[in-house]
């Protein structure tokens, strides 16, 4: 194991753009993880980083990556791979950062979109952060070149090893230059990352930092055994007590998250869902609002779990058991962030305890267990919010008396008009006119708000075409 202590950034050997972006961060001195990585990494040696959640390691691998990058070579040199969209947005943003510094550029390629932003935008990038399937995309359209990669980065590598994104990784991995160097870095990195891991590398050094630690020491745990009927009541009552700051909810299930995140909010939460059903545009907006405070509970599936750094989560409720340990040290890992203190609720059904009993095994850590109070007050409640009411039911319209149509030749100069046109449709209809070929309403996809197929105004009339002949 490597161990390096450095005092402050000054120590390492980046250059001076990379220093003074740092700085600009606000960020003093390394972390353990950077200590260790930033060091083996501008030596061009392999590392496996392991450290809890919340230390750094982004920027322990951002850092030396944008500093080993070559700016007058036009081709992709390091590539980032990382399991979700949002973990992408939030790396990119860290090495946008610091590549600026340097004149390099850098681009994203997650799915959710469309491909031909990205492919002009390859024409020209030195470092791409991407998910595997949108980086095999392109590598298969023959977009992506990985002829002079340098350096190649996973980020939460035991889940980009795993079953799940294993094969993947090793389709991208045989386009890449045998030299290239490999650093794996996650929170949790069990024997078998390891033994994974070792068919890519070529020595790595072992940067491990609190691995007797499954969780932040900072973060409170608190576990609650509940049956299934008083749970949601529980919920509640935490989260009236916690006052105004933010709170993630973790549930199992994409529906079951969906269906939570409605109730709360019938009830007056400021609540939103995020779960990998949602276009992507909808996932960013949940997460601008999240961060902005405009919501403040995010009942989440997994793909909130690994890696997003948001400021200020003082509590992460475990509504529904995590299916593994290394699923619940992320979970718990998005509050109690880079020293900072927060508070870690577990509810434990009695179907759930054996799960629970396992995890506790894997984390080899035994936690206090009481029972939810039977007669625990809800506390104040928000004031619920107002429904709208639903549109009312289209009764037909008088019979009109028929009109002669126009002539087949006199049609081509009657302007074709649809409702709207010239100008933009009410966004709360969430419909849009299509071409005047097909002449008809369509609901957007992104809003079913009156009703998939319901081709009706908010005002119960219908968003019927124009008769045509």
């Amino acid at each position: 194991m490597v161990t390096i202590a450095a005092p402050s950034f000054s120590d390492f050997k980046l250059s001076p753009g990379v220093q003074s972006a740092i700085a600009e961060m606000g960020i003093v001195s390394p972390t353990p993880i950077q200590s260790q990585v930033i060091p083996a990494m501008l030596a061009g040696r392999d590392v496996i980083g392991q450290a809890r959640t919340g230390s750094g390691k982004t920027l322990a691998f951002a850092a030396p990556v944008v500093d080993r990058v070559d700016p007058r070579q036009r081709e992709v040199q390091a590539l980032v791979l990382v399991p979700t969209r949002e973990l992408a947005l939030q790396v990119g943003e860290v090495l946008d950062r610091l590549a600026r510094s340097r004149s390099l550029r850098m681009t994203l390629l997650y799915g959710g979109r469309s491909l031909e932003p990205e492919k002009r935008a390859l024409f020209s990038a030195q470092i791409v952060v991407g998910t595997p399937g949108r980086t095999l995309d392109h590598l298969r359209q023959g977009t992506l070149s990985l002829a002079g990669l340098k350096m190649f980065i996973l980020d939460e590598g035991d889940e980009m090893l795993d079953k799940g994104f294993g094969p993947d990784v090793e389709r991208i991995l045989s386009g890449a230059p045998a030299g290239r160097q490999i650093a794996l870095l996650s929170a949790t990195v069990p024997d078998w990352v390891t033994r994974t891991a070792a068919r890519y590398q070529k020595d790595p050094v072992l940067a491990r930092v609190d691995m007797e630690i499954a969780a932040p020491p900072e973060i409170e745990h608190i576990i609650y055994t509940t049956d299934l009927d008083s749970k949601f009541d529980a919920l509640r009552t935490l989260l009236n007590q916690q006052g105004p700051d933010p709170i993630m909810v973790f549930g199992r299930t994409k529906h079951g998250v969906k269906k939570l995140a409605r109730k709360l909010e019938e009830l007056g939460y400021h609540v939103a869902p995020l779960q990998g059903n949602m276009s992507q545009n909808a996932r960013e907006r949940v997460m601008t609002d999240f961060r902005a405070g405009h919501v403040r509970v995010l009942v989440a599936t997994n793909v909130a779990a690994r890696g997003l750094d948001i400021a200020g989560v003082e509590q992460v409720i475990n509504y529904e058991m995590p299916d593994s340990a290394e699923l619940f040290t992320h979970r718990v890992g998005r509050t109690g962030r880079m020293g900072r203190s927060g508070e870690a609720v577990t509810f434990v059904t009695p179907d759930e305890a054996p799960k629970w009993r396992q995890i506790q095994r894997e984390l080899g850590r035994t936690f206090t267990v009481k029972p939810w109070p039977r007669n625990a007050d809800l506390g104040q409640s928000p004031e619920p919010r107002p429904i709208a009411a639903e549109p009312a039911r289209h009764q037909p319209a008088p019979r009109r008396q028929p009109t002669m149509a126009p002539r087949q030749s006199d049609r081509a100069s009657i302007p074709y008009r649809v409702p709207g046109a010239g100008s933009a449709l009410p966004a709360s209809w969430g419909l849009r006119a299509e071409s005047p070929r097909h002449g008809r309403w369509a609901n957007s996809r992104d809003d079913r708000r009156f009703g998939a197929g319901d081709d009706r105004r908010p005002d119960g009339r219908p968003a019927a075409p124009p008769q045509r002949d």
